[in-house]
Parts: structure tokens; sequence; C-alpha cells
């Protein structure tokens, strides 16, 4: 249901919507006139042309008499020209007052016919008003106390006019303090409010005027002013301050009394009582007296200096209002100066080191005057310029420290003068010298000679070669300069470190342990240490930055062309058209290496036709160089290398096969994975290359071992050395036990990085048993080799290690120790000069102070006879000194606060003094405190009065604790009771006490809390700790703090209009929490209100009563806003305001009246929602709800009723409206105003609906799918579109079109049509599957209304296929003869080739199928029914024929079934295709194979024949050597010794297969023939010193003893040694055998060397009892007979050295040797392996 309310208030209170509301509805009311025209406009003035408006012409006039119906004549028509013209005052504010909108309606009658025309002219406003305050000006008073942010309510001004015109805002001129906001009343009217925004103070301007303008918003605008008197009214807020906080004074201690001493002073900023200040001290006292009015204060008694020697006071000031202020008076007596200050050292260090740093301690002074305050305070200096500084330490003592940098070298030792000044008047001073000496430290650090060190070192660098030297120097001298270098950080893993680089820890030089890798490791970063040998050594780092520069050591990598997984190179295939420049492929590559080294090139290093390819120098690109001709190759190899840019630069190169053909089919032969046929002939020449080579290396190696055999026998020393001196080490070998009787033996071989071996014999010490260790030390029985080594066996790093370091480096001298001791000592004797004892106070008497007997050093005995006793300046002795112990006890009672009372350190100086002879000590007892005495207050309460406005911040000083204890003892806090009013705060005065301040944290509320208790605690530092309490009261005193508050902001009552004077309105109530006349209130009306409020009403200043007072009128007001204000009574009374709403009530008496003014019929039915078909005014005289009126129509009907202006309503559509279901509404409007009783009025409206294109064709599918087949007949119908619209005739008129949109663009046409009537769509032209398989078409349909509707449907024409083609052939191509090679004897299932068919056909139609429709054997070829493969059927016999023709038939699988043949021809052949183009495509022909084939088995034929010979010659000769000797070894020989047989290790020595450095020892026994080696036991380096050449310097009694009494060696002949004999049981056995020097004949076979062997043998065996001999010369031993006479015993080998004995102490010695002093020269050792030749 459809309602509209209007109130008869609306457009008063919407003043603002009015413009838009009827902009918004000027096209609905189409029969109502508008006119705007500003008010004040002359008579006669044309306010619109109303004729025009009306549609009337001027010849129309005179007949229809056009006149103006309204009841105040304010417009006229003119009856000439119809103008609507102005005929009285038009007055805004007299017309409608201070409505919004002012409005003039009236009705236009035209008679002949007659009709009624509304008009309405808005009459505007024009700024004809000035804004006007009631008042010129106004007062206000403000207490300085008030809070920023208050605000006050201003007056306000009036304005007549309206909107932008009336009053727009409120300004106040400039002021710091104060500041205006512009608020806003219900009806839109504008208020000032006052803003404080700092706090007022009276005493800086207790008068404040500012102007308040109102301005409205006119062009240009008008404004009106008043004053605003503004007076500060004063609250106690500031407290007394004094002139000074501290006040200081200083009397003579024999002053009279009542000498004044000083006046206080302080002054209040408050006027009145606030003002007066009386003045009191905070602590009574006796000493001195205060007048409370002038602040004076005088002595009351005489002042002791030695009682008190200063006093302190708070005074404190108390103005009207109860705030307080406090100040301190420090009194001090003054004392006079007698003295002289005594100076004396305690401790002095005569010898300080340079190093000292300032503030280094070098004396302990004490200076004492007997003096007291200024006369008794010494100030100490020096007297000239030098680096050292006299610092007080305590009371009378000072230090002497080192106040600057020394330096020895400058300025070895100091004469200090020291003066001590006390402050008297005039002032005494004393002189004293003392002479310091200056010692020498290790005060330089290392200099580096460069910041950083950076050092390029290229890549692969040798080990150990130097890359970098760092250099530091050290001013200092000795071992403090001496400077050693270490590298101790890098950025390398720290176990990584040495192996990378070292320094020399003398030089400075930093070597590579490494050759370096540029690919790994490009740049690390060390920081070398330079270290002195000071004590503490100093040290300076330097960073060395290496940077591994790069070589060309990494080659190229070829990443592209890859090998396949067989490790064959893969193809590529290139089209036979290639133009010159096609790219074939590319090479890829990556080189490790950087810079210069990694730029590759790429180069055609071979190629099977030259000039035929190209390669990008820098790219790689493979590209043709030419057309590819008819007689190259279809198969091409290319060998690129790949170079760096380094020097020399390193290559990689990479094989690419290609392969030119056109397709794939083409390229199949080539590129097939089929592995090919072994060739019989290649794999015949591989296996006789590899029989070749195995063959040549073992006929090499036969030869290389004959020439090493020759070798090993020749007379070169320097072919088969072993020991160089330094390198053998002698090991201590275990002797295995001898379990069978035979004797036991030992060699030691060396081997040596030479190659040469010796055999040295032993010197045994003593008898060894059988499985004896044989250390190489001093164990029992240990055997010493013959080292002839000079080095010493002392280790000096070893000792070394045992000494500290700061030793070891040598840096701290014998005198500097020295000289630390004595300064030590010094230190000590000095520190001894004085005794000092430190004991707690009130100790009991003959408690044990200290043993000065001990201290001083003195005889206990001699005590008594000495009269040791104690003096003090003191009038009680304190101490005394037990003869007997030596103990200094407790005398008398000590009360530290008695002694010393505050001082913070008690001391007493004694002087102990012996006899005979005469001895001053001096000592000092330090009177520890206690903690025996706790705080106490003065009084025992405290009461303070606060007044409630004091602002928090505010400090009050409490009452002062005293505790006599000092330091840690002493009072240390306040603490205060938890509150949330105030805080403590604890100051402390410049002697160090401690005060109390009370702070107001939260500002007090009398209301709230009118008496507060507090507890002040005084604590000290004790342990336990001691503690006073005092209770505090705090009154707090009532301001006016508290402004009356109303109950309620906002009062709302009813009044009806008719209500007498003297009817109660309503009673407002505020309260105030003050007390007195603080909380008094009055009630008044405030000056906020319009005028003519207090006409109408009046209030109670003492109860708030609002009564009636005049007349009220619902049409002049209906409503009434009074502003009331409350204030109290206090002395700066604060107001409180609120505001009381009355409302006048009206009485219901008319009954509404609806006119209709205009009707729009018929309506569109599109016509949108809220289209307005009808307006109707309503009118009700009533007003209120009595004028409230509500129109309605019938529920359910698409129709609303909406108010658009006053009492107007318009009839709109509220739903869609649709002529095909209702074409006419004839609605029942009825208005009803809200009265009681309700009064209504009912009209009637008919409406019709006019009908519009408002549907688009419909159709019962939004797409087609139609399906053609291909080949169909042009024109005939293929769909038929059905397509409807709802609206009427005219609109319902359809038109087909076929739109062209997209790919279709352009074919649409060319194919389809479609009848623009019907809707029937034709194909133009047969349509072809193979051409175009689906068309996509649009049909736009358009209906005949305006605007056009259309509608769009798809449609998807499918074009079936149908077989309409035959099958073409792709492969074999054609009209051109293909020839497949199928090789004879291929098996079954061979594929030959593959023939490929297509069909333009599609589905089922292109589906193919192959059969062999003809061939001359059709049992030989199969083909593949769906795949077209051709392939064997059976194996390729013989009787084939060696050409075959086959006819394969393709057919489709269409109905009808197309079908196409194909021919090819399959040419059977020997070899296989593959064999036929196998790369490279030039090789050589089969004869070159078979040449090839021919040498390589004349090579191996000729190679094995001389390999078989040279074995055969070997073998012989062998046999030969084995016969000649075997008569030999058949010779007697004693039972007892056996040749051993050989020794592995040394025909490991012999043959070079064994390291140089190893060195073993091998133990063989006697009796067996095989020698088996029963232990073997690696050494390190020998550390012989020489090679020993046992025979050259044959030891004479050796011979005598082996070869007879008779013999002796070649040169100078030695007696014989009687020290040593063979017996039966001490005959040794060989040990090996040596070679001679280069001048000798040795035996040039391995058999006469076992001969030799042999008969050494046995003469050693007969020279050992003396009893026989062997023929010959002298030292020939008879071998000169057999070998020559070059053959002497110098080439024996002595077999001494590794021979003992066991049961005998006698020693193989080489006595000729040592005498001579021959360096023995070495010889080419071999051991032979003689033992395999003897028959067991």
């Amino acid at each position: 249901m459809g309602s509209c309310a209007g109130k008869s208030g609306w457009a008063e209170r919407r003043p603002v919507l009015f413009p838009f509301l009827l902009s918004l509805f000027c096209l609905a009311l189409s029969d109502q006139i508008h006119y705007r025209i500003p008010e004040e406009m002359p008579e006669g003035s044309v306010v619109g042309n109303l004729a025009k408006d009306l549609r009337l012409s001027v010849h129309e006039l005179p007949t229809r008499k056009l006149r103006v119906s309204s009841e105040k004549p304010y417009f006229t028509v003119s009856a000439e020209s119809g103008e609507l013209l102005v005929s009285s005052r038009l007055d805004r504010e007299q017309i409608c007052g201070k409505k919004s909108a002012c409005a003039l309606e009236f009705e236009v009658v035209a008679e002949n016919p007659l009709n009624f025309y509304h008009v309405n002219v808005e009459i505007e406003d024009v700024n004809d008003h000035t804004p006007k305050f009631s008042q010129n000006s106004f007062e206000l008073q403000i207490s300085e106390s008030t809070p920023p942010g208050t605000r006050f309510i201003l007056e306000v001004a009036e304005d007549a006019d309206i909107g932008l015109n009336s009053l727009q805002t409120y300004k106040l001129s400039l002021s710091p303090s104060f500041s205006l906001i512009n608020k806003e009343k219900q009806d839109g009217s504008k208020f000032p409010e006052l803003v404080l925004e700092k706090p007022l103070d009276r005493e800086q301007q207790s008068y404040h005027r500012l102007v308040l303008t109102a301005s409205d918003g006119g062009d240009p605008p008008l404004s009106g002013t008043t004053e605003l008197q503004i007076q500060v009214t004063d609250a106690n807020d500031n407290p007394p301050v004094f002139s000074q906080d501290v006040y200081r004074v200083s009397l003579g201690e024999n002053v009279p009394p009542g000498t004044t001493v000083l006046q206080v002073s302080a002054t209040d900023q408050d006027e009145g009582v606030n003002s007066e200040i009386a003045y009191s001290f905070y602590r009574t006292g006796q000493v001195f007296g205060l007048n409370s009015k002038s602040g004076e204060i005088t002595t009351l008694k005489t002042l002791d200096f030695e009682e008190i020697k200063e006093y302190s006071i708070v005074v404190e000031g108390r103005d009207g209002g109860g705030l307080v202020a406090q100040c301190t008076v420090e009194i001090s007596i003054q004392d006079e100066n007698d003295n002289r200050p005594d100076i004396t050292f305690h401790s002095l260090v005569e010898m300080i080191l340079e190093n000292a740093v300032p503030g280094t301690l070098i004396a302990l002074i004490k200076i004492h005057d007997r003096d007291s305050g200024e006369n008794g305070e010494v100030n100490c200096r020096l007297e000239g310029k030098v680096p050292f500084q006299i610092i007080s330490s305590s009371k009378n003592s000072y230090k002497l420290v080192t106040a600057g940098i020394l330096d020895r070298e400058q300025i070895p030792e100091y004469n200090v003068t020291i003066i001590a000044t006390d402050k008297g008047k005039p002032p005494l001073c004393t002189h004293t010298s003392v002479t310091l000496h200056i010692t020498d430290v290790n005060d330089n650090a290392p200099v580096f000679h460069q910041a950083s060190y950076v050092v390029h070192v290229p890549e692969n660098n040798p080990p150990g070669a130097s890359i970098e030297q760092v250099r530091a120097s050290d001013p200092d001298l000795g071992p403090n300069g001496h400077v050693s270098y270490s590298i101790v950080a890098s950025d390398l893993e720290p176990r990584a470190l040495s192996s990378y680089v070292s320094v020399n820890p003398q030089s400075g030089v930093v070597f590579a342990q490494r050759a370096f890798d540029h690919e790994q490791l490009r740049a690390f970063e060390l920081t070398l240490q330079a270290r002195d040998h000071g004590s503490p050594a100093l040290s300076a780092n330097v960073s060395l930055r290496v940077l591994v520069g790069d070589r060309n050591d990494n080659a190229p990598r070829v990443l592209y062309p890859a090998l396949g997984p067989d490790g064959s190179a893969l193809f590529d295939t290139v089209p036979r058209a290639a133009q010159p420049g096609y790219l074939v492929t590319k090479v890829v590559a990556v080189d490790a290496d950087s810079g210069h080294n990694a730029w590759l090139s790429y180069h055609v290093l071979q190629a099977s036709e030259p000039g035929l390819f190209s390669v990008g120098l820098r790219t790689g690109e493979v590209r043709t160089a030419r057309a590819l001709g008819d007689r190259d190759a279809a198969r091409q190899r290319l060998l690129v290398a790949v170079r760096d840019g380094g020097q020399p630069p390193l290559s990689a190169t990479a094989t690419l096969l290609l392969v030119f053909a056109d397709s794939l089919q083409e390229a199949l032969p080539d590129l097939s994975d089929r592995p090919a046929p072994p060739d019989p002939q290649a794999e015949l020449q591989f296996y006789l290359v590899v029989a070749l080579a195995l063959i040549s290396v073992l006929f090499l190696l036969a030869v290389i071992l004959a020439v090493a055999l020759h070798l090993r026998r020749s007379s070169s020393p320097a072919a088969w050395g072993c020991f160089k001196p330094g390198l053998c080490v002698k090991s201590g070998p275990v002797v295995p036990r001898n379990s069978e009787g035979t004797l036991p033996y030992s060699y030691n071989l060396c081997v040596a990085h030479t190659g040469k071996t010796e055999f040295n014999f032993l010197k045994c010490s003593e008898q060894l048993s059988s499985g004896q260790d044989i250390l190489c030390g001093d164990s029992s029985g240990a055997l010493f080799p013959l080292c002839n080594s000079s080095e010493p066996t002392s280790h000096p790093e070893t000792l070394m290690a045992m000494v500290p370091e700061a030793w070891r480096g040598g840096l701290v001298s014998t005198g500097r120790v020295v000289g630390v001791l004595l300064l030590l000592g010094a230190l000590h004797k000095a520190s001894a000069a004085v005794i000092r004892y430190e004991i707690l106070e009130e100790r009991e008497k003959g408690s044990v102070v200290g043993n000065v007997v001990r201290d001083l050093d003195l005889d206990l005995g001699s005590l008594s006879a000495r009269r040791l006793r104690v003096v003090s300046g003191a009038s009680r002795r304190f101490f005394e000194v037990n003869w007997e112990t030596g103990e200094m006890f407790v005398n008398d009672r000590l009360d530290r606060e008695e002694l010393c009372g505050t001082l913070p350190s008690c001391t007493i100086t004694l002087e102990l003094v012996v006899e005979r002879p005469l001895e001053l000590f001096s000592a000092e007892v330090v009177i520890q405190d206690i903690n025996d005495n706790n705080p106490s207050f003065p009084t025992r309460e405290m009461k303070l009065e606060i007044s409630e406005a004091t602002v928090p911040g505010t400090r009050f000083p409490l009452e002062i604790a005293h505790d006599p204890d000092v330091g840690s003892n002493s009072l240390q806090t306040y603490e205060l009771s938890r509150n949330e009013y105030f805080a403590l705060r604890v100051q402390t005065r410049e002697d160090s006490t401690k005060y109390a301040e009370l702070v107001l944290e939260r500002s007090l509320d009398r209301e709230r809390e009118p008496d507060l208790q507090l507890v002040l605690t005084a604590l000290d530092g004790g342990t336990p700790a001691r503690s006073a309490s005092l209770p505090i009261r705090i009154v707090v005193l009532d301001a006016n703090d508290n402004a009356p508050t109303f109950n309620q902001s906002l009062y709302r009552v009813r009044v009806l209009e008719d209500a007498p004077p003297g009817t109660r309105v309503v009673q407002v109530r505020a309260t105030d929490l003050d007390e007195g006349p603080n909380g008094e209130i009055i009630y008044s009306f405030s000056s906020h209100n319009r005028a003519g409020v207090r006409e109408l009403f009046s209030l109670d200043l003492v109860t708030g009563v609002l009564t009636v007072k005049g007349r009220l009128d619902f049409e002049d007001a209906k409503l009434h806003e009074i502003y009331i204000q409350a204030k109290d009574k206090g002395a700066s009374p604060e107001g409180a305001y609120c505001k009381v709403l009355v409302e006048v009530v009206d009485v219901n008496d008319n009954a509404p009246e609806i006119t209709v003014t205009s009707v729009y019929s018929p309506v569109p039915e599109d016509a949108p929602l809220g289209t307005v078909i009808a307006l109707l005014s309503v009118t009700d005289l009533d007003a209120g709800e009595n004028g409230l009126v509500t129109c309605e129509v019938p529920p359910g009907l698409p129709f609303s009723l909406i108010s658009s202006l006053k009492n107007y309503f318009t009839l709109k559509t509220s739903a869609a409206l649709d002529r095909e279901t209702v074409p006419e509404y004839n609605l029942s409007i009825t208005a009803r105003d809200a009265g009681t009783p309700s009064l209504s009025a009912l009209t009637t409206v008919r409406v019709q609906v006019s009908d519009i294109n408002d549907n688009p064709p419909q159709s019962s599918q939004s797409s087609y799918n139609v399906y053609v087949e291909e080949n169909n007949l042009p024109g005939v119908s293929i769909l038929n579109l059905s397509v409807w619209d709802p609206d009427a005739p005219q609109n319902a008129r359809l038109s087909f079109f076929l739109l062209e949109q997209g790919a279709e663009i352009g074919l649409v046409g060319r194919y389809f049509t479609i009848n623009r009537d019907s809707g029937v769509v034709s194909s133009l032209v047969p349509l072809d599957h193979e051409d175009r398989r689906e068309f996509e078409l649009t049909a736009h349909i358009s209906d005949g209304g305006t605007p056009v509707l259309a509608t769009n449907i798809s449609v998807n024409v499918f074009v079936i296929d149908c077989n309409d083609n035959a099958p073409q052939v792709l492969y074999p191509r054609p009209g051109q003869s293909s020839v497949e090679m199928l090789p004879r004897g291929t098996a079954a299932g061979y594929l030959v080739t593959r023939v490929v068919g297509w069909d333009p056909d599609s589905g089922h139609n292109a589906w193919l199928s192959y059969n062999l429709l003809g061939a001359p054997n059709q049992s030989l070829f199969a083909v593949g029914l769906h795949t077209g493969q051709i392939t064997t059927a059976r194996p390729v016999q013989d009787t084939d024929s060696p050409r075959q023709t086959l006819t394969v038939l393709i057919r489709d699988n269409g109905e009808p079934s197309l079908s196409t043949t194909a021919t090819l021809t399959v040419s059977v052949t020997e070899e296989s295709p593959e064999a036929l183009a196998e790369f490279p495509a030039g090789s050589a022909p089969r004869e070159q194979n078979k040449n090839l084939t021919f040498y390589l088995l004349l090579s191996l034929i000729l190679v094995s024949v001389g390999f078989a010979v040279t074995v055969l010659g070997v073998i012989i000769f062998k046999v030969y050597k084995w016969k000649q000797s075997r008569d030999l070894y058949r010779a007697p020989v004693s039972s007892l010794y056996r040749t051993p047989g050989p020794s592995l290790h040394a025909d490991a020595v012999r043959g070079g297969l064994m390291a140089p450095h190893l060195y073993h020892q091998v133990y063989l026994t006697t009796d067996s023939r095989r020698s088996d080696p029963l232990l073997k036991k690696p050494g390190a380096a020998s550390p012989l010193a020489s090679r020993q050449n046992t025979l050259r310097s044959l030891d004479p009694v050796f011979y005598r003893q082996v070869l007879g009494a008779e013999s002796s060696p070649p040169g100078q002949q030695a007696p014989p040694n009687t020290d040593w004999r063979f017996s039966q049981a001490q005959r040794p056995g060989t040990s090996g055998s040596q070679n001679g020097d280069e001048t000798g004949t040795w035996p040039n076979n391995q058999f006469d060397t076992e001969m030799l062997q042999a008969m050494i043998l046995a003469s050693a065996s007969e020279a050992a009892d003396g009893s026989s001999t062997l023929g010959g010369g002298a030292g020939t031993m008879g071998l000169s007979a057999r070998y020559g006479p070059q053959f002497t015993l110098q080439h024996v080998p002595d077999y001494r050295q590794n021979v003992y004995i066991p049961g005998s102490n006698a020693t193989l010695t080489n006595a000729a040797g040592k005498r001579d002093g021959k360096a023995p020269a070495g010889g080419n050792g071999n051991k032979k392996k003689s033992g395999k030749k003897e028959k067991k």
C-alpha cells in the first residue's frame, strides 16, 4: 500500500532539501508553473511570461481573461502581454520569517473554457540584515585555577536572513589563552563557545579584552561585533618562593649571642590573605632564633668550632592559603690558621718503567695539618713541569702518580719537588724533593713496511717456491726488537692451510707448499703476524692476499655433438638442395679456464670433401660453403678442432657425420640402427695388430732385462750405488733364536736414494744371547753402528721446550729482573713503614688490635727494656701494648660517633716509641662503624594542610631523620606508605645528607577524601637495617573546584497552546559538591535565549521552577528553546547550563482537501519505477499532528503516493507495468490527517497503459546443428528457423539476415542464403568436405519496433564426408624409378622398404590397406596390411631373380572403395647397401686392405722369430753356465757353513724395484741352502756419515786372521791385532758381496762371481784358526792367479761390520781406514743367488 505523510513544519526543518526536490519533480509537475525571484523587487517587475508558459497566444488573452486568485495581492497579470508582475512589496522575512523555503502558491484562472493553473513563486532571500548582539559588551569571570579545555557559552547574535545570508560563523580576536568553537543547535542556528586553551595566571594578566565577531554568508558578508571582558579571579595557586634555595653564611666561632646571621626573604604572587607569609624553623633548635615576620636569624648562644663546625637549618615560609616553601640555611664556623703542613712519604718507587700508564702510583704521601676547616685543608702540588701529578686519595693523604708518557731515552730521571699549602690566611706551605729513575721496557710493537700485501701467483706453480716476503721493523733494542713471523688466520680451512702456504719465521718469506689450481681456488687471504721477543711480546698483523692467476691447463670440452650410447658419432642430415650458407649444425664446446684461455675458436681439421663446409670461427656453426654437386658423396665426415686462446693453445676435436638426403626415407639406410655385418678382413687385421703389439712388448722387455743384467756386472760404481751420507738409520734388530745349533748372523741392508748398498759389520760390546734385542741406544748388550757423522747428538729444540716462552726468547735480561725484584722489595719496605689496623667500634677492653712487635720486626725479648709505648694526641689512652706478647689492645671504650662524629672515615693516628736507641713508628687504627644507632625524627607526628586546588607536582618538605652512624649504616633512604595521591622523592644535599619531599602526584578531592593518613619511614643501610617512622596527617582544604551540575542536560516538555499564564512547565535541578557558599546555587536565564523568551516564561532563582508567563501561539512558534544557567556563590563561581525544549501542542479541527492538479495518461508500459502519473494538492488548516496528512492508494496496485512538496503528493509507479496483463487502472485516493478524531477525504484517478516494443524475437533453440553431405545440390534448403515476437503487430514483424563474423567473412554469402521473411536457410553451391568441413553461421532476427530489437542464433553446418578421393602414393614417388637393394642370403623378416600412401578423405574413408598385387615370386615378399612395410617372407635364395618388380595395391575403406597402385624394383645384390655406402665415402679400395693384412702378417712373423731366437739363446747360455759351475760347487766346504740363499730385498735393490728410502734387515742361517729371510724391518735414513769401502781400507788384522799370518792389505801394512781370534764356533759365514773400485777387474759373469764367493768363505774359515792361506801374492788371497794381477783384495767386500760373534767380546774393526783417514769409496754391490746352483 502506497502512502505519503507530510508535516506542517516540514519546510522549516528541512530547508536544504527544497531546491533538490523541486528540481527533481519539475518534470512531473507538467501543469505547475514555477518561478523564482529575489525579495524586495520593485512593483511592476516582471516575474515571468505566464501566457507563454501556459501556451496561450497574445490574441487569446482578451478572451481567456487570465487573473490571479490568492489571499494577498502580491502579483497581477498583464492583460496585454500576459506577463506576471509584482504588485506589492515582497519582504521574505515578513512573509515567511525563518523558514528555509519561502514560496507563494496561488491559482491562475482562465476562462473560455475555464481552467485553473497552479503557480508557485519562490522568494529568494537577499542579504539585507546585519547580525546583531543584544549587548555591545558583556563580562565573564574565570578563575585562574580553571583547567584548560573548559568551555564557556557566549552571547549569540541574531540575523533575520536565512540560508547562506544568515549567521554562519563567529570569530574571536587573536588570543593565546582562548579559542572559539562554532556549534550548531538542532534547528541549525549557530552559537559560540569560548575554550580555555592554557591555564590562566592572574599574577601575569588579570584582565582580558576580546572582540567577538558574528558574520553571515552573504556577498558581500555582513557582520556584527561585541566586546568580551574576561576578569581572571585569584586562586591560591602560588606557594611562597624564597629568594634563595640555600643561604650560606660564615661566622667566627667567637661571635657574641644576639648577632644577626642573615635575613631570609620569601614572596607570594597571590593577593590578599594568600600572599601573607609567616616564617618558622622546620626543626626547633636552641642555638639560633628566627623572627616570624621579618625572617631574621640571630644567634642565641656562643658558637664552638670544636663542638660543631657547621649548622644546616631549614626555614619554612607558609602563606595564608596553606601553601608552604622551604629553604636551607647553612652556617659555617670559621677557624684560625696557626699550623704548617707536614709531608711524609710512606712508600716510594725509585725505578719507574717507561711504559707506566698515566695514573701509575709512584709514592704515597701523607700531609697532616692540625688546623681545622680551611686552615686544615691542604693543597698539594708539584713544582715545575713534570709528567707527574698529585692526586688526593683520602683525608690528608695523596698519591704521586704519572700524568704523561715517560720515555727513558729522552729523560732518564726526574727531580720532583712537592709543595703542600694550606688554605689559611695567611697560607702556610712546606717543600720536599725526591729523585725518580726511569727504566726501559718493550713499548714498541713491530711495524710492517706495507699496510697490506697483494701477490699474484700463476697456477701450477712449483711447490716450495717463495711467493712473497713481508718485512716488519721494531724500534726497540735487543730481544725487544727481534721479529719473528707466523700465519695467524686465513680464509682457508685450518687443516688445509699448512698444505697451501708457510712462512719463514725469521725472514718473513712466504712459500707455496703446493701447486695452486685457478679453477679450484682463485684467491685467498692470509693474516701474517710479526711478533717481537719482548715480555710481554708485542705483535702486528698484516693481510696478504694471494691471487691465483689462470694458466691454460684445461683443454676445451665438446658438449655437442655428443657420442651415441655405443660411443659412435651421431648423424646429421643435410638437404641436397641446400644453398651456400645453409646452417647444418653447430659445435658447442666449453673451457674450464677463464679469460683469454677460455676464448674458443673452431677450425675444420679434416673433411671428406674440402671446401664443401665451413665452420664459424667463434660460433662453431657448420654451414655449407657451396652447393652440393653430383659427384659429392652422400655421406661426409668433418673433423672440427676446437682451440682455446691460451699460450700454448689447447684443443679438442669433434667428429661430425653428415648425410645428404631430401627425406627421411632416403636417409633411412644411412641412419639405420641395425649393426653392420662384421667384416672378416677388418677383424683379422685387428687381431694381427694386437698380436704384433704383444710380441713386440715381450721382445722389448726381454732386451731391457738383458741390458739391465749386463749393467749389473759393469764396473761403474755410479750405476748401482747404495748409500750416501745421512741416509741410513740403524734400527735395533731382533736376533732370532737359533734352535738348530748353527751360527746366526745378521745382514743390515740399507736401500738409499742413490741405489748403492753397503753391508756394515757391527761392533759388539758384550755377549748377546740368542734372540736378544739389538738396540741403537744405551741398553745393555746393544750394538752401536760405526757412524762417523760429526753432527751433535744433543737437541737444543728439546731443551728450549723446557724453558718458558718469555725466557726462551731472551727478552728478559738479568739486570731487568734484578731491578724488578729491588722495586718490589722497596715497595714492601715502604708499605711496612706505616702500620694500619682496622677495628670495629664498641669493642670491649682488652680486645687485641694487632701484634705491633711482629709487624715492626722488633725483638720481643728486649721489648720491656726498650719501653715500647703508644703516643697519641688524644686526652684519653685508647690503646696500650702488652710487653709480654707484643700485642696492642683496646684500653678504653671506642665510640666512633663520639670520636669522629659524622666524618666518613674515622682514623686514630698513633706513634709507637721505643728507646735504646730511640725509634719512632707511625700507626693508624681505623675505627669501623657498626649499626648501633636508630634513625630518629624530631617530632612524633607531622600535620600538613593542603588545598584541593593544589596542582600535581607540588612538593612539600618533610621532617628530616637523624642517624649518628656513617657510611652504609647511616640514613640511606625514606619510604612512604602506599597511597594514590602522593609520592616520595629522596633528595641529597651538598653535605650528602638525605631529606624527603612529598610530591603531589594526583589532584586532591576534598569531597572524596577530606583527610589522609600517611607513614614516613626512615631506613639506614645497616645489616640488619634500622628504621624510624613518622605519622603524617594531611588535611585537605576545600576550594571552589566543583561547578554546579544539572541532573539533566536537556529537559523536554509539552504545553498546550491555550495553557493559561502561571502554568508550571518544568523544574530544573542542579547540585554542587562544594560546601558553604561554594555549594549554594542561583538559577537564571542564559544570555543565549532568543528575544521574547523572558516575556513568555518566568524562572524562580532559587527553586528553578519554569512557568508560563505570556500567551502561547502555536501558529507563531511551535517550539521554544530555553537556556538556563546555574552558578554557585563561591569567590570564583563557575556556571552550568541546561536546555529546556517547550513544545506547543495544537488542536485538530479541519479536514484535509484533495486537488488533482494533473494526470499523465496513457502511461507507456515501459515507464520506469517512480514515473509520475498525477500531482495531488492536499491542504489542512491544522498544524502539528492535526495537520499531518496521510494519503493512500488501494493495496496490490503498481502505484504509490509520495510527498513531493509541502501539502503536495505525487502518484508514481512502484512496479513494472505490462499492457498485455492490465491495460487500464481506476485509482481511489484517500487523504487522512493524524488528529483526534481523524478526518479524511477521497478522490478517483483513471490511468491507461500504452504498448511499447519491449520483447525481442524469441526462438525455441539458441543454436542449430545442421549436417549436410558434401556434393549436395545448390538451392536446396537445409534449415527452417522458428522465431516469434509477443509484441503488437507492428512491433512483431520479423526480418532474417545472415551475419558474417571473424573468419567467415566473405564465405557465408558465397555458400549460403536465408529468406528475409520466412527464415529458410539454403546452400548456394555444392559443399566439399575436403575443402571445408564446418561452417559457423549467425542468423540475425530483428523486429519492426522502435527501437529495433534483435536476436542472434548460431547455426553450425557440418559437411559430411563422402568417399570421393582415391589414395595417393607418397613413396615411392610416382613416375620415378625406385630401386631397393636386397642382400642375397637375407633371412626372413628383413625390412626391404616401406610404401607410404595417404587419402585426402577423413574417417573410415581415409583408412588405407596395403596388398601385394603383383610380384615375380609371390612367396619372397610380404606387405604389412596397415603399415605398408615390405619384408622378406623367406630367406633370399640364389635361385631368386636378381631383379624383382613389385606392385602394391593401396585401397581405402570407403563405400564404394577406391584404390591405387605403387610399383617398385628390388635388386638382389651380393653385399649389403650399408657396406657400399660405408663411411668414409672416398675410402681406399679393397686391395689396400689386403696389402695392409699382408704387411701385418709379415711383421708378426719377423717379431715372433726374433723373440723366439732370443729366448732360446738365453736358455742355452744359462744351461751352459750351470754345467760349468756344478763342479765348483762340489768342492769341499766346511760342513758348518753354507752359502746363504738369495735375499729378496737385495734383489729388489739391485733391480731398482724398491723405494730408495727404505732400509731392510735380513737375517739368514748358515745351515739352510734356501736362506729364507726370517725377519724384515724397515727403517729411516741411515745416520752413517760416509760410505765405507771395507776392502780398500781393510784392517790388517782382518787379513792376518782370515788369510794368514803373513797376509796384509795392499799399501801400508799394519801390525796384527792380537785381541781377536776365531775359534771353531766363531767362524762367520758370508753376508754378501761387494764390488771394488772402478779400476779393478771383476769377474764378468755370475758363475765366476759365485765361485769367488765360495773361495772367500773357505779362506775366511781357514784364516780363523790361522792354519792355512790362499796362494798368490801378498794381499791377493791367491785370486790374482785366476783373475789377473789387477785383481786385489780391494775388490773384496768387508764383511766385518755385519758380523757379530756369539760368545766373544772381540770386535771386527776397520783400523786401517781410520788410521789412513781415507774416505771409503762406494762400489757396486750385487748379491748373487748362488744358493739356487747348489745341489741339496
